[in-house]
């Protein structure tokens, strides 16, 4: 997705690596998921909403869907603890 941008950090936990990806939109942050690299889904995930906070974090990867015009990729949606649809 154009303008999309993951920073992936990492840290070494006992026999395990704990990892969380950072993604964002230009300047703006949009989620977080974290857990550890050895699983196949996120443990957990959090979604900044458009007023500058953080949802609580909730279970497992976030829901994600990508905003099309036509075929065209044109955002990003992510769905909030709440059920809102933070859009990007």
């Amino acid at each position: 997705m154009p303008g999309l941008k993951a920073d992936f950090f990492r840290r070494a936990e006992g026999d395990r690596v704990a990892t969380v990806g950072c993604y964002s939109i230009g300047d703006r942050e949009l989620l977080m998921a974290w857990g550890y690299v050895d699983e196949d889904h996120c443990r957990h995930n959090a979604v900044r909403d458009p007023d500058g906070g953080w949802h609580a974090p909730a279970d497992g990867c976030p829901d994600v869907e990508l905003v099309r015009d036509g075929h065209t990729v044109v955002g990003l949606a992510v769905r909030a603890p709440n059920g809102e649809w933070i859009k990007a």
